[in-house]
């Protein structure tokens, strides 16, 4: 019975130990100096037994080990990161998927270019805690639904409420490109229709889609030539930013002919235009890099579009954009994952021909360019935020990647989140 006593108060003493912070980190009070470690600059640089130096939450020191100043922090034998950032998500949107009342992420109608997710970040996110403790920092949280879905907005994950969360806001607009991959009905034959006129009904109503897209910027195009508008409309004043170049085009699409229609509304809008998916990328990547277009890969733990396509081409995909020059970044869209994967994503990405440093950069200072954040963070700097991960081991592998400290502009924020709980809670069994 003693026994039995004692194993039950652990059980509970840990229980009350590990209880999930909920409060975010206070703003950084004094100079901090991480020494003797291996700093990953997040640009191709490794920087052996070095130091970073950071006050007020910017980084004012980055080089070889030699005086501290302030706070020391020794990681020696351990690595340094930029804050890992996850370029393309439904973070703090979308809870708990098969639970409707967790889900926010989409409006109705098609053309919703004046709706901005960062009003439904849901900073109480259980979620969100999880990907700090695989050194995720910041998250672009991009709405779905309709053709267009609206504008999607950088975000820190350590913060109160949105507003505090913001890190820039509504830098992208999302276009969901209508699919022009035929796909048979499972239902044609049930209605009487021929698997042949399906897929042509398909394309053909796509085709018409996207030039209804195309007629709507243009009437957009034309109300900002106006010099006076009769009546203000909300949806072509949300599109201000997209053709004045201070907003991106974020086009989610995965084969050659939805990219090519992305690149045509870059040359007859002059949208600054990123693909989002892009899983046929590497079949133009010459042409994505002749039209300045940047690439979001997204899951790389996944099947070929095509059956016809190498098993591992969604693992070497990044080395063919990175041999022509494009600009990508690598995501993590499972389901499952919900960005936690990011990491080894890249990791894998490394096994298939890109360098451990060029795999970095596409989940740091790649993805920072493609957010236009690169002036602020991506990359250990000296005058960019104080966004720094400490791993004990290599961050790329799942194995190796024990994340012991982060901070976020500075602060130094908690680690703890509900997966540990729960191993702590279940781990200790009563005998």
């Amino acid at each position: 019975m003693k026994k039995i006593l004692i194993t039950i108060m652990l059980f509970v003493a840990i229980n009350a130990s590990s209880q999930e912070t909920v409060y975010p980190a206070k703003a950084q009070t004094e100079t901090i100096t991480i020494t003797n470690a291996t700093i990953h600059v997040g640009n191709g640089t490794v920087i052996t037994n070095g130091s970073i130096t950071f006050e007020n939450g910017k980084i004012k020191a980055v080089g070889q080990s030699g005086a501290a100043t302030g706070k020391v922090i020794d990681a020696k034998g351990k690595h340094v990161y930029p804050g890992l950032i996850l370029a393309a998500s439904q973070l703090g949107l979308v809870e708990i998927s098969s639970v409707r009342a967790t889900i926010d992420q989409s409006e109705m109608g098609l053309y919703n270019t004046n709706i901005r997710s960062i009003v439904a970040y849901n900073t109480d996110s259980k979620v969100i805690a999880t990907l700090r403790s695989n050194g995720i920092l910041l998250a672009n949280v991009v709405p779905q639904g309709g053709t267009i879905s609206g504008s999607s907005t950088v975000v820190q994950l350590d913060a109160w409420n949105w507003e505090d969360a913001i890190y820039k806001a509504d830098g992208q607009m999302n276009l969901n490109m209508p699919s022009l991959l035929p796909r048979p009905s499972r239902f044609a034959a049930f209605f009487g229709q021929g698997e042949q006129r399906s897929s042509a009904d398909q394309v053909k109503e796509a085709l018409g889609r996207i030039e209804e897209i195309k007629q709507f910027f243009r009437a957009a195009n034309a109300y900002h030539k106006e010099a006076t508008h009769t009546k203000t409309n909300l949806k072509f004043e949300a599109t201000k930013a997209l053709f004045e170049k201070k907003q991106k085009l974020f086009v989610h699409c995965d084969i050659v002919k939805e990219m090519l229609v992305a690149i045509d509304f870059a040359k007859e809008f002059g949208f600054d235009v990123v693909i989002v998916g892009g899983s046929e990328s590497w079949q133009i990547a010459d042409l994505l890099k002749q039209n300045n277009i940047a690439v979001i890969l997204a899951e790389r733990h996944a099947l070929p579009t095509s059956p016809d396509d190498d098993v591992d081409l969604p693992y070497k995909s990044a080395t063919y954009l990175q041999e022509a020059g494009v600009l990508f970044a690598i995501n993590d869209t499972d389901g499952s994952t919900r960005g936690r994967n990011l990491p080894f994503n890249a990791g894998t990405a490394a096994g298939y021909g890109i360098t451990k440093e060029q795999a970095l950069s596409a989940i740091t200072l790649n993805a920072a360019k493609i957010l236009g954040i690169d002036n602020v963070t991506g990359s250990l700097e000296v005058g960019k935020d104080a966004n720094i991960v400490i791993s004990e081991g290599d961050i790329l592998d799942m194995k190796s990647s024990i994340i012991t400290n982060a901070f976020i502009q500075g602060r130094q924020v908690s680690l703890e989140d509900k997966h540990k709980q729960l191993n702590e809670r279940y781990k200790y069994g009563i005998n």
